[in-house]
């Protein structure tokens, strides 16, 4: 064991203590990089010789005692889809130029620096982060840390499996429709996307208001901690909310006693493989044994998947509309026809699925009016083959068909956290979804750390095999 295997908050409190210092803790983390990545394919740009200075720097104020921010010094990467001033951001495409100009920070990233995280560098994204899994033409595909010949799912595939391998504790990952849980749930790693807004964005995506940026983590705790770090007012999103509560608050006082708890274990509609409803249905008696009033019952809305993908697809085709022939050639050849269906959905289409939005938004307004917080399977299937974009044998071909738990809160922009649950017999990892009311973030993260605090599943790491 080295330090690579402690979360932030353990790393911030050797650092307090002098037991361990940024310098050991950068160190540790790109030797697990230069081991690990060869095989999982997490960072697309290391930053090795700006990551140990920032560690020098760091490890310099904590001699001193005087820290500066809440994760000085804690080896950190972000998803190749959120700015960072002197570095390109690819965003997984040959059609971009990697000579920029690159002169700015997007907000989470400058919370970073000001809170002196140790950037360690890049991870890896589907092109333009379109699809639940990732691979793309620029930097091939990101693998499973469980079992590498898997999928580490997407579009934050990349950070889930540096977090996952203690390739730095923290990372920051977007989702637009299951982003940052879907590879938490693949991986056995923690996350929220947090209410829409909570953390600042941009440049403003070209998926609206679906799109989210959020924490990427091995506990809920850390979890929490990012979160808090990068949440806040930006004058750049004209959607960003205020300061809410403290996550970290929440979850150092997180209890779910005499709560009011819904449990559905197929929303009503999907077929869900029986491991992971094995899985689910114990974590759900764990919320009971912790006092929680539970009750099995969907929330009583049919799929929106043709309303998501009216969405997403017109967002594509807004990603692309400015490319050419010759560049889209280069491109993912999946994301260039969604894009060409979203381009010929009309104004009434989207206004159309716009309405179905907001009335599956209300519906879950009411709910929550009766219970205050809703668990489901984080994914209804088990991590399958990497490099494709559904399972073989699938009666669908989009990523859609298979995250059926995931883009309905990206539709009603509520908090919705994954955690680790349990694994397969086959030893990949089952994630458990907690989703809260709009603004009620530091409540879900509370009851995930909650259960947490009485599991272990989130304590198992993998090491994949070498070579």
């Amino acid at each position: 064991m080295t330090s690579a295997d402690l979360t932030a908050v353990e790393l911030l409190a050797a650092y307090r203590s002098g037991e361990l210092s940024p310098v050991e803790a950068t160190r540790d983390a790109l030797d697990r990089i230069e081991t690990y990545d060869p095989v999982v394919n997490a960072f697309c740009l290391v930053q090795a010789d700006e990551a140990q200075a920032a560690a020098k720097e760091s490890e310099a104020r904590w001699q001193r005692g005087e820290p500066e921010g809440s994760i000085d010094g804690v080896p950190t990467s972000v998803k190749d889809l959120l700015l960072t001033a002197g570095r390109p951001t690819l965003r997984g495409s040959r059609t971009i130029d990697p000579a920029g100009p690159w002169e700015v920070d997007a907000p989470a990233v400058a919370r970073l620096r000001e809170h002196n995280a140790v950037i360690l560098g890049r991870t890896t994204t589907p092109e333009l982060g379109w699809k639940g899994v990732t691979d793309s033409p620029l930097t091939g595909v990101t693998r499973n840390p469980w079992d590498p010949t898997r999928t580490a799912g997407g579009s934050s595939g990349g950070s889930a499996a540096a977090v996952a391998l203690g390739m730095g504790a923290l990372s920051l990952g977007t989702d637009g429709g299951g982003s940052v849980r879907i590879p938490a749930g693949f991986t056995g790693t923690s996350t929220i996307k947090p209410t829409y807004g909570r953390v600042p964005n941009w440049p403003a995506s070209p998926y609206g208001t679906l799109a989210h940026v959020g924490p990427m983590t091995r506990s809920v705790a850390d979890t929490a901690l990012l979160l808090d770090v990068v949440s806040g007012f930006d004058p750049r999103d004209p959607w960003a909310l205020a300061p809410g509560l403290s996550a970290s608050d929440a979850v150092a006082r997180a209890q779910v006693s005499g709560l009011r708890i819904a449990s559905s274990t197929t929303l009503g509609y999907v077929d869900v493989d029986p491991e992971v409803a094995a899985a689910f249905e114990s974590a759900v008696d764990v919320f009971a044994t912790l006092g929680a009033s539970i009750t099995e019952t969907d929330p009583g809305f049919t799929d929106p998947v043709d309303a998501f993908e009216t969405l997403w697809f017109s967002g594509a085709a807004k990603s692309i509309e400015h490319l050419g022939p010759e560049q889209r050639a280069q491109m993912d050849p999946a994301l260039v026809r969604v894009a060409e269906q979203g381009a010929g959905a009309s104004a009434l289409d989207y206004l159309t699925a716009m309405a179905v939005r907001n009335d599956l938004g209300k519906a879950m307004g009411e709910f929550h009016t009766r219970y205050s917080l809703l668990l489901t399977p984080t994914l209804p299937i088990p991590a399958f083959e990497a490099g494709v974009e559904v399972p073989s044998g699938w009666p669908r071909e989009r990523w859609t068909s298979w995250t059926p738990f995931t883009y309905p809160f990206n539709m009603t922009q509520q908090p919705a956290a994954s955690v680790p649950c349990g694994f397969t017999r086959a030893g990949l990892p089952i994630g458990l979804q907690i989703v809260g009311p709009r603004h009620a973030d530091a409540a879900v993260l509370a009851a995930a750390h909650a259960y947490q605090s009485t599991t272990s599943w989130h304590l198992q790491r993998p090491r994949p095999p070498l070579g």
